[in-house]
């Protein structure tokens, strides 16, 4: 056991499950017929080079590097935990570059190269609930990072008429070729500089909201289960 676990953990082994993972991402993208939705806002900011923060939920990683134009430069903010060298190299297969950190513990240097990122012109992407949880709850970081670069927070969610809903923390989605699905974009969320009257907690809860509906949207017109948001009077925020 200890040697096969060794394996998976090889770079070796990396290289091969990213790349199993990317043309699986490519296979259901490409024969399934998509539909998206409330997307002319952020098309109108890639299309002029205009930064912003694109937000989606940590069970809904997978299809990720579809909702943006391929011209599009993006930084994914990915966790030091668990599985994120896969994931780091799966994007990178996509043309998408990660930035390796948190966003809560130990935030500030992922934070600078996020804002690095943006100042470029670039769109920063977080999973406001990972890499742990809770599921579906906002985290400080996107708010603080959206505060200090003056960008606005675009959530966005999908579902697959095909596809299993793991039993993981997240209830990681994973979409099933020759499907129809659906990407769903939430409305631009502005988060002001400073956190007067509980400006911050206001704009979290809008993100969280927001990420929530148009999930639970996407899953309603796929014909999935709907996944809720874990009870935080049980759960602590990491």
């Amino acid at each position: 056991m200890k040697a096969f676990k060794k394996i998976l953990k090889s770079d070796e082994m990396k290289a091969v499950i990213s790349g199993l993972a990317a043309g699986y991402i490519w296979l259901v993208y490409r024969t399934s017929r998509w539909q998206v939705l409330n997307n002319e806002v952020p098309n109108e900011y890639m299309d002029q080079g205009k930064p912003f923060i694109l937000a989606f939920w940590h069970g809904r990683l997978l299809m990720m590097p579809i909702s943006v134009q391929k011209k599009t430069k993006v930084n994914v903010l990915i966790s030091h935990h668990g599985d994120g060298e896969i994931i780091a190299r799966t994007i990178k297969h996509w043309g998408q570059e990660s930035i390796r950190g948190s966003s809560s513990k130990g935030a500030m240097p992922a934070i600078k190269e996020m804002l690095k990122a943006i100042k470029r012109k670039e769109v920063a992407v977080i999973t406001p609930d990972g890499p742990r949880g809770p599921r579906m709850r906002v985290q400080d970081g996107v708010v603080r990072i959206a505060a200090m670069a003056g960008v606005p927070v675009f959530p966005v969610s999908y579902s697959t008429t095909r596809g299993k809903i793991l039993g993981s923390w997240d209830r990681f989605f994973v979409p099933k070729p020759f499907s129809r699905g659906v990407v769903i974009w939430g409305d631009p969320i502005e988060v002001p500089r400073r956190d007067d009257a509980g400006q911050y907690a206001l704009a979290r809860s809008k993100i969280e909201d927001s990420l929530t509906k148009i999930t639970q949207d996407a899953d309603t017109l796929c014909g999935q289960e709907l996944v809720l948001p874990d009870d935080v009077s049980t759960v602590s925020r990491q």
